[in-house]
């Protein structure tokens, strides 16, 4: 079986819909299972409604009006007859989300995100499997909750792999085209859960890994996975392969094209990951496989942005020991901070961190207590793996250089613009 995973930009609106099914037309769609995300920005604008829904706001009607005026005008523009029984079940799907708003009792913010946030990936698998099977192209639908089965961390689920397995492992029998969610899961008391943002690449390599699939192909906007962002950097190149190693390593350091935990399920059962272009399915893309870490071998730059530099002294300039490091990284972890980088001296620790959940401020309350604390917001940490000096000074070029640290493969660069 292949696995292949459409993101959001590829079924955002109705003519990526009807190329999602032109791709499958040239590149084959038997035995294959197809993970799918949100259509476009509906993620976005479910997080509006969760806004709004905790905010008591009287906005709240409109912004679930959005969303079923956004996925409405997909349904008008790919079914002639609008008695087509996909209307209904998208009328179903939006009951079932207002009935959850209205009857909730849960005070837990990260619970209901991912009760409510989860329809989206419903709702575009429900419209793209009716849409296939309305061109004649045969699809089995999945609830992707009854197969991945997680703990209770909402926004952030850990998979209970043995359950898992043993769920999907029935799949690898049937000859069929499936269609599924992204991004979900279930707890064990059947409440949705969810991967931690971007994780439909992940549910891809679950679904892999579970199956034994032949491999796994991400259709992206791009025609794969490039050495540089080209929002960011002039001139990025295309790289043909990447071995697995070299993978996880820029993954790991923030390349946005291949999700962090995607990458270690295939690699233990060395499933190739191909990330193609859903624009141009016939080209080769990029391969992610044993061989060669990078071929060409050149710098690969990774940028993230909205970062926070935070630095901690000592307030009676004693050292700062393993004992203190210890219990700042208790505490990093605690408040869900994402650390990127560290770099320390006798009387002083700095750290770069994301702080996704918006918990710096207390963090910070409670690390003042016993250290000196300084931090920079929004700086922008520069990751180039295989650097050279030119490579230094493309990112270095009209910038502030805050923190610099190298090592034999990797330079890392924060910067304030």
């Amino acid at each position: 079986m292949r696995i292949f995973k459409f993101g959001g930009a590829s079924v955002k609106d109705g003519s990526g819909i009807r190329n999602v099914c032109l791709v499958l037309q040239k590149v084959g769609f038997d035995d294959v299972l197809m993970v799918v995300s949100a259509m476009g920005k509906t993620t976005n604008a479910l997080e509006v409604v969760v806004k709004d829904y905790f905010a008591k706001s009287a906005a709240l009607q409109s912004s679930i009006q959005e969303v079923k005026k956004y996925h409405n005008e997909i349904l008008l523009d790919l079914f002639e007859d609008d008695k087509n029984a996909v209307f209904s079940a998208v009328a179903d799907l939006f009951l079932e989300l207002e009935y959850f708003l209205a009857h909730n009792k849960s005070p837990n913010y990260n619970f209901v995100y991912d009760q409510i946030v989860s329809f989206g990936e419903l709702l575009s698998t429900t419209i793209l499997s009716h849409y296939m099977n309305y061109c004649g192209i045969k699809t089995v639908w999945l609830d992707v909750r009854n197969y991945i089965k997680t703990d209770a961390t909402y926004r952030d689920a850990e998979v209970d792999w043995e359950t898992t397995q043993t769920i999907i492992s029935k799949l690898a029998k049937k000859k069929n085209l499936f269609i599924t969610q992204g991004f979900l899961g279930s707890d064990p008391n059947g409440f949705t859960t969810t991967l931690g943002r971007e994780g439909s690449d992940y549910t891809a390599a679950i679904f892999a890994y579970c199956m034994n699939a032949k491999s796994v192909t991400i259709w992206k906007d791009v025609p794969g996975v490039m050495n540089a962002d080209p929002r960011y950097f002039e001139n990025a190149t295309l790289l043909n392969q990447i071995s697995y190693r070299e993978a996880i390593e820029l993954a790991f350091y923030g390349a946005s094209v291949i999700h962090p935990k995607t990458l270690q399920p295939l690699q233990k059962k060395e499933i190739p990951l191909y990330v193609k272009s859903f624009l141009e399915p016939e080209l080769p893309g990029t391969s992610v496989s044993k061989g060669a870490d990078l071929e060409p071998y050149l710098p690969c730059f990774i940028v993230k942005k909205n970062q926070l530099l935070m630095s901690l002294s000592s307030i009676d300039f004693s050292f700062i020991m393993e004992e203190n490091i210890s219990e700042i990284f208790a505490l990093l972890h605690e408040f869900k901070m994402k650390v990127s980088l560290i770099q320390n001296s006798a009387i002083s620790f700095s750290v770069c961190i994301d702080d996704k959940f918006g918990n710096f401020q207390e963090l910070r309350n409670v690390l003042s207590k016993k250290f000196k604390v300084t931090y920079n917001e929004n700086v922008s940490l520069y990751t180039i793996r295989h650097f050279d000096d030119q490579a230094a000074k493309i990112v270095e070029k009209n910038k502030t250089v805050l923190l610099k640290q190298i090592s034999r493969e990797t330079m890392q660069i924060i910067t304030k613009e």
